[in-house]
């Protein structure tokens, strides 16, 4: 079952890169990639450096997948997936996103 929550308006967000938020107790890096009209929702912590960093990584694209790179050790994660590019016993949390009236919902229900 979906459980939507209601994180920030559309503009709070900078056109590909990221910022984090608050749901609950779980920081959650946001990145709205202009180019694809796309917002993605995924965990902040990153599982190697063990640290809230990854809404600080950059973002683009490996063959043709959007990825964030953490700005700590440099893996690339898949922000579809969460999988990283690098080492498969590397995933982060993706969640699903929805923009309705110009307000991004994440979908809080996997978390």
């Amino acid at each position: 079952m979906s459980r939507w929550v209601d994180v920030c308006a559309l503009n709070d967000l900078h056109p590909d890169s990221g910022v984090c938020a608050l749901i609950g107790h779980k920081q959650v890096a946001l990145f709205y990639l202009k180019k694809l009209q796309q917002v993605y929702a995924v965990d902040n912590f990153d599982p190697l450096g063990k640290a809230n960093v990854l809404s600080r990584g950059m973002v683009g694209d490996i063959n043709g997948e959007p990825m964030v790179a953490s700005p700590l050790y440099k893996q690339h994660y898949n922000l579809k997936t969460g999988e990283c590019f690098e080492d498969a016993n590397l995933k982060i949390q993706t969640y699903a996103v929805s923009v309705e009236n110009n307000r991004v919902l994440v979908d809080w229900s996997q978390a």
